[in-house]
């Protein structure tokens, strides 16, 4: 009898370890199933991420390329527009005449000078060139003054002691003022 209890409990034993060893491969079983959608929701998510980033990467490239044009736009019309009406137009052209004028635009070819230099260096010219601008616009300004100021004048007045009154009019002797003879 106490080799059947023995048979009997062994039996017991093996089965609680079969049964704990079916539990724990159905949890093993879960988690693995567990991690595989946890993996595949950060893959997904990478995934958008890497998205938005390449789509937020091509935005700012198509932003920097737009504002890159509009500036060229707007250098190519400034330069383009540099140009002067009437009195000031005169004044160019002789002070091209007198001092050997504007310098001529040289097209270089980007492989002969890097664009960073040729960039600065019309930079400079441009500079140069509102300087002198400037210049003309202030010494236009102040000959304009100057001959404003000049042709108002005005003469001396006959005080009247050497003219005599005729008909409500002075006529004078002097030479300074009223109607002379």
């Amino acid at each position: 009898m106490e080799l059947q209890t023995l048979i009997e409990v062994h039996f017991e034993s093996r089965k609680k370890e079969e049964e704990e060893l079916i539990h724990l491969k159905e949890r093993i079983e879960k988690r693995r199933s567990e991690r595989a959608e946890q993996q595949r929701i950060r893959s997904e998510r990478e995934k958008e991420r890497q998205k938005r980033l390449e789509e937020e990467r091509a935005r700012k490239e198509e932003e920097e390329a737009k504002r890159r044009a509009e500036d060229d736009a707007k250098k190519k019309k400034t330069l383009t527009s540099l140009h002067f009406g009437g009195y000031m137009q005169k004044l160019v052209s002789k002070w091209r005449l007198c001092d050997g004028g504007f310098q001529e635009v040289k097209v270089v070819k980007f492989k002969e000078c890097s664009p960073e230099e040729k960039a600065k260096e019309l930079w400079e010219w441009m500079y140069q060139l509102e300087a002198e601008k400037f210049e003309l616009q202030y010494q236009f300004t102040r000959q304009k003054y100057e001959l404003r100021t000049s042709a108002f004048v005005k003469p001396p007045v006959c005080t009247g002691s050497i003219c005599l009154p005729m008909t409500g009019k002075l006529n004078c002797v002097c030479g300074i003022g009223g109607v002379s003879f």
